[in-house]
């Protein structure tokens, strides 16, 4: 044990080379507190990467300096926690609890608060702070790093965490990793920069480490240990054609360069480009209302196509020209008082041309306008009263869509609630409620116009009680089809699919909405992300030892409309007689930017530390069909034929796994 004592908030002089000797002496500790308190949202390679950026930014680049940036004589001056006599710790001098050497303290501050700043979202008028960009130093090519891989306790708390603000999950660090008292915790946080240190210890009193552990012995696991890493290449597919692409532009500044030097009656200084923007004759186009694209209401009945180009025009306000005239001018031009927002990989630029006009109406208590260039979908709101100093402009990518994926879109959200804008081959609109399988959709109804009454948004959910899906009565094809969504923050609603990754279908079937409901509470991982379909397949089931029961063992694949950053999920769900709510599936592994769980590559293969009723601990395995045997290494060695393991195991125990196919190749877990 630690003896904890109390500190007293004392100025006191810190030689740099005394901070520099912290820094060396406790540099792992610190690169993994930075890790912890960045936010999950960087992604595991940036987050490593930007750990070590910042603890080797935290020494003052001057040889003597004091702590508010004044030159000073040979060391650092501040307000830094200075032990009463007797506070040393014991065990070594590792910095924890109330014991800690003034340097440490000095050091641990800098790397809270860049890691904090690491955390805040950029802001147009704010100042950017060095710790919100990716890091200049270290930089790796080629690879993606990332932490060994933990239990699944570690995954649990990792995914508890992820959902904290950064201040809370400091304060949950400090108390796990440095052992620090509440009082001590709120002054550490304080000299960070944490506005309200009280609220983030609140925030985080509600994270419980589970299996029972101590947030101490999770928190000290290999899986958050940014120095102990694992490497894998990045797409290499991808790589090159980013190599070809610069080759290219590089060679046209070359030609273009060349021709800018032609004397004579060459180009002028503007050269080939086209006039000002005011003068622009497409420009100009884009931006008048009486140009629009209008199609008729039943253009989608004779169409070759079914997706957003052959929507109607739809909405009670398609003729206010003076509101769609202030939609495209924003579209073209916002102000600094727009707020503007747009899914991942969709350029937020202006019109390429005379856009189509969907619906312009008033939703709610706003004015909206929604409009379809062929490549994005975007919404424009105001206030009902017309003036436009509150004005929204959002965009979504759909290309790509169909008459599956192009079902309905956000046109509003109100007092957290959201209502959808339906196609016009929609017949019937229901709510579902994923997290109960046996009870029936309810109807929801809709105006002439297409557009839903409104419905609770699970995109803003911070405790997974509940998630409404929205059930959709497809008539456009040969055969009547019932589609699933859901909001996931966007203006285009996810679709929820269910099968193997080739013959992927609607969720209509019992068997489909069972595994769905224990698998709900995961799609906030994908939240924001730009997502078009997310999948969820059963790809094993496995007979539990000491007649457990049966497993099933699925995974959920998120595709996104820009092709690139999908996300996969393994999941292991136990037998359970509880609610699917307080049952979710535990996350076993997850991958990002992989083909795998996917149609290109639909082998998966993942396993898990579980704990029987009888209290034996046991390392579970299962792949796909395409495994033929499976073997596990380090703390664990076993193996077996087929696609499912099952072996005695002591409780914390860390294996590696790999599986092998039929023509001898050897796979590792997903990752």
């Amino acid at each position: 044990m630690l003896n904890v004592s109390t500190q007293e908030l004392a100025p006191a002089t810190i030689d740099v080379e005394q901070a520099e000797a912290a820094l060396v002496e406790h540099y792992p500790r610190l690169v993994r507190i930075a890790y912890l308190v960045l936010p999950p949202s960087l992604g595991r390679n940036r987050r490593v990467l930007t750990a070590h950026s910042v603890v080797q930014r935290s020494l003052p680049r001057g040889r003597a300096r004091t702590a508010d940036g004044a030159a000073g004589g040979g060391g650092i001056r501040g307000h830094v926690p200075v032990p009463r006599e007797g506070a040393a710790p014991r065990g070594g001098g590792v910095p924890r609890g109330g014991g800690a050497a003034p340097g440490y303290v000095f050091v641990r501050r800098r790397v809270l608060r860049q890691a904090l700043d690491a955390g805040l979202p950029l802001r147009r008028r704010a100042w950017p702070k060095r710790a919100q960009f990716p890091p200049l130093l270290p930089q790796v090519w080629g690879l993606r790093l990332f932490p060994r891989s933990g239990g699944a306790d570690e995954l649990a708390l990792d995914q508890r965490l992820s959902g904290l603000s950064s201040p809370a999950r400091a304060a949950f660090v400090l108390r796990g990793i440095e052992r620090l008292p509440d009082a001590e915790v709120r002054h550490a946080l304080a000299d960070a920069g944490v506005g309200d240190p009280r609220a983030a210890l609140a925030e985080a009193d509600g994270v419980e480490a589970p299996g029972g552990k101590s947030a101490a012995a999770l928190l000290d696991s290999p899986e958050f240990d940014p120095c102990s890493l694992q490497a894998r290449p990045t797409d290499l597919m991808r790589r090159r054609q980013h190599a070809k692409a610069a080759l290219a532009a590089a060679a046209a500044v070359l030609v273009c360069g060349t021709l800018l030097g032609l004397p004579g009656e060459g180009w002028g200084p503007d050269g080939a480009a086209a006039p000002l923007y005011a003068r622009n004759p497409a420009s100009e186009e884009a931006l008048d209302p009486d140009r629009l694209g209008r199609v008729a209401p039943a253009a989608w009945q004779s169409s070759a196509r079914t997706d957003f180009s052959v929507w109607p025009t739809r909405g009670p306000l398609t003729g206010d020209r003076a509101l769609l005239r202030r939609a495209l001018a924003v579209w073209a031009r916002p102000g600094s008082r727009v707020r503007t927002s747009a899914t991942r990989g969709t350029p937020p630029g202006p019109p390429m041309g005379a856009p189509q006009l969907l619906f312009a109406g008033t939703v709610d208590q706003a004015r909206v306008v929604l409009f379809h260039d062929g490549l994005r979908v975007v919404r424009y709101a105001e206030p009902g009263d017309g003036t436009t100093g509150g004005a929204v402009l959002d965009f979504a990518r759909v290309d790509g869509a169909d008459a599956a994926s192009s079902g309905a879109l956000v046109v509003g959200r109100w007092q957290g609630n959201v209502r959808y804008l339906t196609a016009p081959w929609v017949t019937g609109v229901a709510v579902r409620e994923l997290l109960d399988p046996a009870r029936a959709a309810r109807p929801l109804g809709r105006d002439a116009h297409g557009i839903t009454d409104p419905l609770p948004s699970p995109a803003g959910i911070r405790d997974c009680r509940s998630w409404e899906a929205l059930e959709l009565r497809d008539g456009a094809g040969p055969r009547p089809a019932t589609r699933l969504v859901t909001d996931l923050g966007e203006l285009a609603p996810a679709r929820l699919t269910w099968g193997p990754p080739a013959a992927a279908a609607d969720v209509s079937s019992d068997a489909a909405r069972k595994a769905w409901a224990r698998t709900a509470c995961l799609l906030p991982a994908v939240r924001s992300h730009g997502v078009h379909t997310v999948n969820s397949w059963e790809y094993a089931r496995q007979p539990l030892p000491e007649a457990n029961g049966t497993a099933a063992w699925l995974c959920t694949r998120a595709e996104t409309w820009r092709g690139t950053g999908s996300r996969a999920f393994a999941q292991f769900q136990a037998p359970t007689s509880r609610r699917p709510a307080d049952a979710p599936g535990a996350v076993a592994a997850r991958s990002e930017g992989s083909p795998a769980c996917g149609p290109r590559d639909p082998r998966v293969l993942a396993g898990v530390l579980w704990k029987s009723r009888a209290g034996q601990w046991y390392v579970l395995a299962a792949g796909s069909e395409q495994f033929t045997s499976l073997a596990t290494s380090g703390g664990v060695r076993s193996g077996a034929q087929g696609n499912l393991l099952a072996v005695r195991a002591a409780q914390g125990a860390r294996a590696e796994l790999h599986g092998t196919l039929a023509d001898g190749t050897k796979v590792g877990a997903l990752r």
